[in-house]
């Protein structure tokens, strides 16, 4: 993008997807744009809109308020407007298919904005593209993941890797991918709707309209950069479609924070450094359904690792790590509140990273010189964690049965000291 004095400004309309992970690069992007000279417009509900406000609290960007489905889905109690408050990320397609009746208070809401030079709305925001069509507006299709998963998840697609003749037995067998014969992947490391021969369902049904919408728009935005991932990022720009423009890592486009009070958490940290400790940060991200018998395994391999960590879990989890906080005092602190993830890795002391590999984690980790103990749950994190520890070789992969951490972690953990 050139600088203001060889290019005019644009009206740029921002609309992530109701999910903090969705939001936090998008907001980035917001900075990078207004830096430069832009007007930028954020579309979201009222639920959200506070979280993004602090964000672009002191910017000259402007945020518009949709309203949310009062019954976005049967099974979805009401009041809820972000997937991280979902019960069960079960109900993800259903909450996402369920915003599709926000599409006409957005028509309504673009006709009054000043002229829009382009809109970047996230992916699992398919209906976003029938009103650019509309009012002649590019759309730019926003992907917070990486080119090497969806380069090899089209590559399994295309091919049929996973069923037919000479596919797999099993869920664990290893295949290798064409065109990238080095990639071995599994059953296990995709969703349902890559494996069945002839998906049907709600989840298909989202994934072809999210698929379509993508092929008619105007081009796709990735978080990420050509130095990280360039055969695949070459991949997508000489077999795919639309053309992909890379803007990332978007987490550089945050400005340090200039607060002088600190955080307990990073007061903690500040502790670690002075006593010469390490730690590990240990964060699986706002969708994760994590079972208590994960948790506990979880908690078990830190405490008998004797490693200093740093944990975020969710409030809901506490129960379970109940006197478990008591009884690693002196290696250990769980945070049960939203954090400074970025601010976290890039502390002196931590030297690790149990993560879900959720792509924003891989990037601020990655941007932080950080390795990774890669847990991958949903989504497309399976394929982030092959990328983490087998492309980039950053990290290693936590071996596990049915779900649940072996004690094999413990070990795993030492590896930071």
């Amino acid at each position: 993008m050139s600088s203001n004095s060889e290019a005019q400004a644009h009206h740029v309309v921002l609309f992530p997807f109701m999910s903090k992970g969705h939001t936090v690069p998008i907001l980035h992007l917001a900075h990078l744009l207004l830096r430069r000279g832009h007007a930028v417009t954020v579309f979201t509900t009222a639920a959200n809109r506070p979280f993004i406000a602090h964000s672009l609290a002191h910017t000259s960007a402007s945020v518009i308020n949709l309203p949310f489905p009062q019954n976005v889905a049967d099974d979805i109690p009401a009041g809820i407007e972000s997937t991280d408050k979902l019960p069960s990320t079960s109900m993800f397609h259903s909450f996402a298919n369920g915003t599709k009746p926000m599409q006409p208070a957005f028509e309504r809401a673009l006709e009054t904005l000043p002229r829009v030079s382009f809109i970047v709305s996230d992916w699992f925001l398919w209906w976003t593209q029938e009103p650019a069509s509309k009012f002649n507006i590019p759309r730019f299709v926003f992907h917070g993941m990486s080119y090497y998963s969806r380069a090899v998840s089209r590559a399994v697609a295309w091919n049929r890797l996973l069923f037919g003749v000479g596919g797999p037995e099993s869920d664990d067998e290893l295949i290798t991918v064409d065109p990238f014969p080095w990639i071995k992947v599994t059953r296990n490391d995709f969703e349902q709707h890559f494996k069945d021969p002839e998906p049907k369902g709600l989840a298909f049904e989202f994934v072809m309209n999210v698929r379509i919408a993508e092929m008619n728009s105007y081009g796709v935005i990735f978080n990420s950069f050509h130095e990280l991932e360039p055969l695949f990022v070459d991949f997508w720009n000489r077999e795919c479609s639309p053309k992909a423009w890379s803007v990332g890592p978007l987490c550089l486009a945050e400005r340090p924070k200039e607060s002088h009070i600190k955080p307990a958490w990073v007061q903690w940290l500040d502790k670690k450094r002075e006593q010469g400790s390490s730690v590990l940060y240990v964060a699986f991200g706002s969708q994760a359904d994590i079972s208590p018998a994960q948790l506990k395994e979880i908690a078990t391999g830190l405490e008998e690792s004797r490693v200093n960590f740093l944990w975020v879990t969710r409030k809901s989890e506490a129960e379970v790590l109940e006197g478990f906080e008591e009884r690693v005092k002196d290696t250990g602190i769980v945070v049960r509140e939203w954090v400074d993830q970025r601010e976290i890795l890039m502390h002196e002391c931590v030297q690790g990273f149990l993560s879900h590999c959720g792509w924003n984690s891989v990037l601020e980790s990655i941007c932080a010189g950080v390795p990774i103990l890669a847990w991958p749950m949903l989504a497309e994190q399976h394929l982030n964690a092959r990328m983490v520890a087998e492309e980039l070789k950053v990290g290693l992969r936590v071996e596990t049965v049915d779900g649940s951490v072996m004690k094999l972690l413990i070990k795993e953990l030492i590896f930071i000291e």
